[in-house]
């Protein structure tokens, strides 16, 4: 099926004259996690996973991933004629590098709506010198994907003042200072949980994250968002009418770019608009290439976006909890696999009240499949779970009051010397982060040694980044915040902290073929003590979930570690045993008891 697919898009491609054809993962908004419509990498190779890159040429089919997915790709594109580019490591070519080796005067085709301008400039400047060119305006996958999947078409809805404390009004007025700061006349914005977030809606268009397809313009005096009007219920229109928002067809952003002339300031990311539209813009325009305003403020969660995180974490804990109750419960007596698992714990969070979802696609791994950082079980891959080993569970869910994430790896019977040694060296590294204390002007660079350093000491380290921002009833990653240990030129996450920002804390160990382990928390950044030195910062626990007493090895705990984990296991079992039921809340002490 893959080798038919390749052929088919191959003989477009000799048709119109394309030596190569570049297909990344993104919607029109370059979107990190996309609708089905815009999944035309998956369709091309098979791998399922969430990040990647497709160069087919004549004579090769290259899939580029990164360390979370080397092995998930390896085994999804088996048997096809793809091959695996394994991004960073040694002897592997960046996409950029691998296009410039093509034959001289190689025509490289492209959906230009689903590549970054930014991207597309680089790679027009890299190319030049061998006089190849780039044709953006072909949808290639489209014309020979037959039963492609339709446009979604979610209603939208608004959220009010006691979900996301600041007004859409205040917000667009602080846009608008933003707008004179830089002399510019216009914001154009194409990343849709900035649009979201600046207008205090919400959509369903892309499964678990709750955003809709739309593109917005901010002007001096006008805003407009563009979007398909089906989407929008009567109140919402008039909603947008109070706000001064004028409502037009989702498509028409790309005429109403080319309005703008000699002399007119437009405020945008290259980063983050698509190289179709930016290409609209009249080169007499004159463009302010800045990272989205939105982008920082998003992140710097506002005191009610906080309280009711800390809400929403206890509606989610709480279902952990239960899940963690009934896999060592059911463990044994009856038959559990990895999806009958997963379903279970996405079935205490849908029936939790407020719930509007989960926050991505359940990852319920056992034995070596937890090896894999993204596996998600099908019904060919599932694993029926033992009573020995570990199963890892990562998860979270959409509520009224916020997003959430937690991942936690489960003893579900006996285990060996070195998964224990392995579960508490994780543990350790996460705590070491979650108890930092650090002056204000740290980035998420500076700080991912604490959770690395206790791997790096016995010769250990995971090949993803230590966190990532978590938005608000939004994204579950976001930037700019996060923590790794070295710069990644496409991804923007190594700002300064601030006091708001919310970011997951996940290392983690992975042996390939026998097993994996990942504990993650969210935590919120608090401003501390200020003295001579300077304004001291710290993280605050939002996640409230036990992690497993019976996979620690506590020798290898020292007495600093051992009180920040009871006072963990502390914090959640005063906040959920009120909650419980009297089983419930005996089954929570044995595993939140100090050790």
């Amino acid at each position: 099926m893959i080798a038919e697919r390749l052929n088919s898009l191959r003989a477009l491609m000799q048709r119109k004259g394309v030596g190569a054809y570049y297909v990344p993962t993104a919607d029109f908004h370059l979107s990190e996690y996309v609708n089905p419509y815009f999944k035309s990498r998956q369709y091309l190779t098979g791998f399922t996973g969430s990040a990647g890159t497709l160069i087919v040429t004549m004579t090769e089919a290259a899939l580029w991933v990164d360390g979370r997915y080397f092995i998930q790709a390896e085994e999804q594109i088996k048997g096809t004629p793809v091959k695996l580019m394994k991004m960073g490591e040694e002897g592997v070519p960046t996409t950029m590098e691998y296009l410039a080796s093509l034959p001289e005067g190689t025509v490289i085709g492209m959906d230009g709506r689903t590549v970054s301008a930014a991207t597309a400039m680089r790679m027009e400047k890299t190319l030049a010198a061998k006089n190849m060119t780039i044709e953006e305006d072909m949808d290639l996958v489209g014309e020979i994907w037959k039963d492609r999947p339709a446009l979604p078409s979610a209603p939208v809805y608004v959220l009010g003042l006691d979900s996301v404390g600041v007004s859409a009004a205040d917000k667009l007025a602080d846009i608008r200072r933003v707008l004179a700061e830089k002399d510019a006349d216009a914001h154009v914005l194409s990343t849709l949980d900035d649009i979201a977030w600046l207008f205090n809606l919400r959509g369903g268009d892309v499964e678990c994250n709750p955003v809709f397809l739309s593109y917005a313009v901010i002007e001096r005096d006008a805003a407009y968002i563009f979007a398909d009007e089906s989407k929008f219920h009567y109140c919402v229109k008039e909603y947008l009418r109070q706000l001064n928002v004028t409502l037009l067809p989702y498509n028409d952003i790309y005429s109403f770019a080319a309005r703008y002339d000699e002399g007119d300031a437009i405020l945008l990311s290259s980063a983050a608009v698509n190289y179709a539209l930016y290409e609209k813009f009249s080169e007499k325009a004159i463009i302010v290439d800045e990272v989205n305003p939105e982008q920082l403020k998003k992140a710097i969660k506002n005191p009610v976006e906080i309280e009711n995180m800390r809400k929403a974490h206890i509606k989610d804990g709480l279902a952990v909890t239960r899940f963690m109750h009934w896999v060592k419960d059911t463990i044994g007596k009856e038959k559990m696999t990895e999806l009958s698992a997963a379903e279970k714990i996405n079935s205490l969070r849908f029936a939790t009240p407020g719930n509007l979802g989960l926050s991505f696609g359940t990852i319920s791994a056992y034995g070596e499949h937890a090896a894999l950082p993204h596996y998600a079980p099908t019904k060919e891959s599932d694993l029926t779970v033992e009573p020995h080993g570990f199963l890892l569970v990562d998860s979270g869910g959409q509520y009224y009051e916020g997003t959430t994430d937690i991942t936690r790896t489960i003893a579900v019977g006996p285990l060996t010397e070195d998964e224990k040694k392995h579960f508490t060296l994780v543990l350790r590294s996460m705590l070491h982060l979650a108890n930092a204390k650090f002056l204000y002007g740290c980035r998420g660079l500076n700080l991912d040694i604490l959770a690395r350093g206790p791997l790096w000491d016995e010769g250990l380290d995971y090949k993803h980044g230590t966190g990532h921002g978590v938005g608000y009833l939004l994204n579950v990653h976001e930037g700019p915040n996060g923590f790794r240990w070295k710069v990644v030129p496409e991804r923007v996450d190594s700002c300064v902290y601030e006091e708001g920002m919310i970011t997951s804390d996940e290392p983690g160990i992975y042996i390939e073929g026998s097993h994996g382990i990942r504990t993650e928390n969210l935590i919120v950044c608090r401003k501390g003590e200020k003295n001579e030195y300077g304004q001291f910062m710290y993280f605050e626990t939002l996640t409230c979930a036990p992690i497993d007493l019976d996979a620690i090895d506590p020798d290898l705990l020292n007495a600093d570690e051992r009180r920040m984990l009871n006072d963990y296991h502390r914090f959640v079992y005063d906040t959920l045993s009120p909650l419980m039921d009297a089983e419930e809340r005996e089954w929570l002490a044995k595993y939140t008891r100090a050790i």
